[in-house]
């Protein structure tokens, strides 16, 4: 079933992760935010905006989960829009969300 209709700004998803309250965390790429969406009603309840376009993935991590991580990608971008973008490529973590994640599952091979 479709979950979320992405708005012609957030571009496409890409990596994604689930949060402890069970909201979905969506990464842009090209459209520059990961963004918060509720899966049982379908909305989008938070963004948060990044200094570059194309955003790969987020985990969240940290001590106590409370950190997110969010990659980007710089491949595909010429000279030019490189010089434009000079984030491009890089990690942030973002703090102050107020929400945390979950621990990741581990799998005996």
């Amino acid at each position: 079933k479709l979950l979320y209709h992405l708005e012609k700004e957030e571009q496409m998803p890409d990596g994604m992760c689930v949060d402890a309250e069970g909201k979905l965390w969506v990464a842009c790429i090209d459209g520059g935010r990961v963004i918060r969406i509720d899966p049982e009603t379908g909305k989008r309840i938070q963004t948060v905006r990044l200094p570059t376009p194309r955003i790969t993935s987020c985990c969240f991590g940290g001590k106590d989960y409370s950190e997110m991580y969010v990659t980007s990608a710089y491949d595909g971008l010429d000279e030019t829009t490189l010089a434009k973008e000079p984030h491009a490529g890089e990690i942030f973590k973002i703090t102050g969300l107020g929400v945390k994640g979950i621990p990741q599952n581990f799998y005996a091979a």
